[in-house]
């Protein structure tokens, strides 16, 4: 079974044009969903919460776009540490 794992996470933005966070620090995670409609009830609450805030933003992360389980490993995958 394939899981479409997607991580809901926001903050403070620099200037509310661009995707640059104010403080790293103080990103919020939302969660860890594992398909796209739980993930997007929860932005969906989240940015409804901060609506009044024009440089809060909160994004949905397609996690399993990030690894190919087919691919071989990198190099830094198979250090044993």
């Amino acid at each position: 079974m394939v899981q479409r794992l997607h991580l809901v996470f926001g903050g403070e933005l620099v200037d509310p044009t661009k995707n640059v966070f104010k403080d790293v620090e103080a990103i919020h995670i939302v969660g860890m969903y594992p398909n796209y409609a739980s993930a997007y009830d929860a932005w969906k609450s989240e940015a409804q919460k901060t609506v009044d805030n024009a440089h809060m933003r909160y994004f949905i992360a397609h996690i399993h776009r990030l690894r190919d389980e087919e691919a071989a490993a990198s190099p830094t995958e198979e250090l044993d540490t």
